[in-house]
């Protein structure tokens, strides 16, 4: 189980306790819940105390960035947050396609703008943002509750000259001690550390030519794949034409996969010396460690490719860092504090809904974590879950099993109030 964050009754970050010790002060009433999620209690009887270095450990990722606290080698929190960068993407492309049919049928709206808009400098497009602006209030938020000490950031950086190319040298190309490190690392993310053939895990994968060298194939990223040693050998110097010849779905599956763009590397690239900028903001020592070393350390303690575990062998403390087997981790993910569209459009770019209403009702938001304790009723039970408002007072709450609909506003009371985040624990 992760720890437990404290706070004493003057708001001071005091050492995370285990669950036991939070339950046991919780029944004393000698501390009350300060946040839900990450679970937070606050002292009433201490103002002060004595503290240890933790260490913050960020692992930034295209879509999932993990995060872990360690403190003496071991760790003592993790989350996985989920960016929703593809999500702002999409809603970004629908919105200019309404506006662009607006304008197309002479519909009233205001006049395309393009000479009138100015970048500041170190611009990064919104869905970019999104994951940098994630991680740094993240940061923030840890280090209201914990006593965070240093903070230690993986800089994945992928070589994209070295995918397109991987012969090039001399003088177009200084090669490191990490040679070939980007290119297969790559490969591994694309293809989901899986072989492309048979679909097995977890064993040694190697590099495997789709279209083989000796029939014109070449080294571009987009050549290439994972295959087992059993699937490389069978297929030796085939077109993979002739080795799939008869699963088609596999192949069509392969040839598309092999030409996805590299989009999640270029924006692993573009957002690690932003995020590394905001978090010296913070005015606490702040390491940068390559992701070789990350790799090196997990691998050799044996841990899973999981986002969490990179973030606790990130730097030079993670070769020999402890993670628990009965941690589990926070699930963060970015889901926004709601939609800026006035009213819902039919396909043709009319509104087909009323503007929206007031936010809150009855001092309750949708998104709100509340408690609902209803008396009577066909209802009649305990619910703990994320509210969704109507004007009327009668609310849905929905739970980790269920969604309950029907609640009076009056049953209910606020835990935690909506952040922009939904959170779970991960119970694998």
């Amino acid at each position: 189980m992760q720890k437990v964050f404290v706070l004493s009754r003057t708001k001071k970050q005091l050492m995370p306790t285990s669950p036991a010790r939070a339950r046991v002060l919780l029944t004393k009433k000698r501390a009350a819940v300060y946040r839900m999620h990450p679970f937070t209690i606050i002292l009433k009887d201490r103002k002060d105390g004595e503290t240890q270095p933790i260490e913050l450990k960020i692992d930034p990722g295209s879509k999932t960035t993990g995060m872990a606290m360690v403190t003496n080698k071991t760790v003592v929190w993790a989350a996985n947050l989920n960016h929703k960068g593809q999500q702002i993407k999409n809603a970004l492309e629908k919105r200019r396609g309404i506006r662009q049919s607006r304008r197309s049928r002479k519909t009233r709206y205001r006049q395309p703008r393009f000479l009138n808009r100015t970048r500041s400098k170190g611009w990064l497009p919104p869905s970019l943002m999104s994951r940098v602006d994630n991680v740094t209030t993240w940061t923030r938020k840890l280090l209201s509750y914990v006593p965070i000490s240093e903070i230690q950031v993986e800089t994945v950086r992928f070589d994209m000259q070295k995918m397109v190319n991987p012969e090039i040298s001399g003088i177009e190309y200084s090669q490191g001690s990490l040679l070939g490190y980007e290119l297969r690392e790559y490969l591994l993310e694309k293809w989901h550390r899986t072989c492309a053939y048979c679909g097995v895990q977890n064993i040694p994968l190697e590099v495997e030519h789709i279209q083989p060298k000796s029939k014109g194939g070449s080294d571009r990223v987009s050549n290439l794949c994972l295959s087992c040693r059993d699937c490389n050998q069978q297929k030796g110097t085939q077109d993979v034409k002739d080795f799939l010849k008869g699963k088609l779905e596999l192949l069509k599956t392969i040839l598309a996969q092999a030409k996805a763009p590299l989009k999640d590397a270029a924006a692993v690239n573009v957002t690690r010396k932003e995020i590394g900028r905001r978090l010296r903001v913070f005015d606490l020592p702040v390491s940068f460690w390559s992701g070789g070393r990350t790799k090196m350390n997990r691998v050799k303690q044996g841990y899973a490719k999981i986002h969490w575990h990179d973030a606790a062998c990130v730097g030079e403390s993670g070769a020999d860092v402890v993670i628990p087997e009965a941690i589990q981790p926070l699930i963060i993910t970015a889901q926004g504090r709601g939609s800026r569209q006035m009213c819902r459009v039919d396909r043709y770019g009319f509104p087909r809904t009323n503007p929206k209403a007031q936010k809150q009702v009855y001092g309750f938001q949708t998104g709100d974590i509340v408690k609902a304790i209803v008396l009577k009723g066909k209802k009649q039970g305990t619910y703990i879950g994320r509210v969704a408002v109507r004007t009327s007072g009668s609310f849905n709450v929905k739970t980790v099993k269920e969604l309950v609909s029907g609640i009076s506003w009056k049953c209910c009371r606020v835990m935690q109030r909506v952040d922009g985040y939904a959170y779970a624990v991960n119970k694998n």
